[in-house]
């Protein structure tokens, strides 16, 4: 008798999980359409433009010849892929390293609660609310080498003019302090919020122990915020990877390509030359994305370790 009960019973429970199972696909549907048409298809794209040869009349009469891997070696064995991957890896890390330094030194700054605190901070707040290319065109004017205020203040402490955007010395240097200036912002934010979750307790059991303000943070702020800080970092190494529209507006990569990214390279050769050349953008294109997919794999695992420690 009992065996018959749980018989009947087994098909009314499966039959009453699957409205349940309908359900959870129909909410999650919207998301895989989003996935599928703004990530998958686009990267199918670029992954297809990059194994072919895509001219203008190759798109027009869509006949692209298949080249396989030649654009990936063409790539790999110019010139000025090694001087890209190096302005890049040089570009990425020094924003990255600055923005998180500042961001985190700001955030500190207003964990502290003073008069004028949220005045302050949403000040702060202006660089990443600006149009990229207003930024970048205001510190193309403050870089000025005749007439920018960047200059025009070190005469006044006795040094002499510096060709911000227009020399090979300093073109990098310049477009990597317009990009700083524009991703604190970001890292002051994220950070601040971090600091929002630590309890309070903490900084006072700490004081009463005798701990000064070093201490407080070297041993209580930045361990905590160590989860938070990564996301950070991996956020900010993604958006710098692909950043095209500061150094394009600043100083086209040049000169002499002193200040040409991967990101800078695939833009030119696709729509900086007149004479569009599609498929090596793809494949610069592709680069950039097998970078930034290595540096989330690293952060998982990362993460993965400190949670089974």
């Amino acid at each position: 008798m009992a065996s018959t009960v749980g018989a009947l019973a087994r098909p009314r429970h499966r039959a009453a999980r699957r409205p349940v199972r309908w359900t959870a696909l129909a909410f999650l549907a919207p998301l895989l359409v989003y996935l599928l048409l703004f990530y998958a298809y686009p990267l199918y794209r670029n992954i297809e433009l990059s194994l072919h040869d895509y001219t203008p009349r190759a798109f027009i009469q869509g006949n692209p010849e298949f080249t396989g891997l030649d654009n990936y070696a063409a790539i790999l064995s110019d010139d000025a892929f090694l001087r890209a991957l190096g302005n890049t890896a040089l570009f990425t890390l020094v924003s990255i390293a600055a923005q998180y330094a500042l961001g985190l030194a700001l955030a500190v700054f207003f964990h502290r609660s003073f008069r004028l605190s949220a005045v302050l901070r949403a000040m702060f707040l202006v660089p990443w609310l600006l149009p990229l290319i207003v930024s970048a065109s205001t510190w193309s004017w403050m870089l000025n080498s005749d007439n920018g205020i960047v200059n025009a203040a070190l005469q006044a402490f006795g040094i002499g003019q510096i060709n911000w955007l227009t020399s090979p010395d300093t073109s990098l240097l310049a477009v990597t302090i317009a990009n700083i200036w524009l991703g604190v912002p970001f890292n002051l934010v994220i950070l601040y919020a971090g600091l929002q979750n630590i309890p309070a307790d903490l900084y006072e059991a700490a004081g009463l122990d005798g701990a000064n303000a070093w201490q407080r943070f070297w041993r209580i702020t930045f361990p905590l915020l160590r989860p938070v800080s990564a996301i950070t970092l991996l956020l900010g190494l993604i958006y710098t990877l692909k950043v095209v529209d500061i150094i394009w507006i600043m100083t086209r990569g040049g000169p002499a390509d002193a200040s040409t990214t991967l990101a800078i390279w695939s833009y030119r050769e696709a729509f900086g030359t007149g004479q569009p050349d599609f498929s090596p953008a793809a494949a610069v294109g592709n680069l950039l994305i097998l970078i930034a997919f290595a540096a989330g794999l690293i952060h998982v695992r990362l993460q993965r370790g400190e949670e089974r420690a």
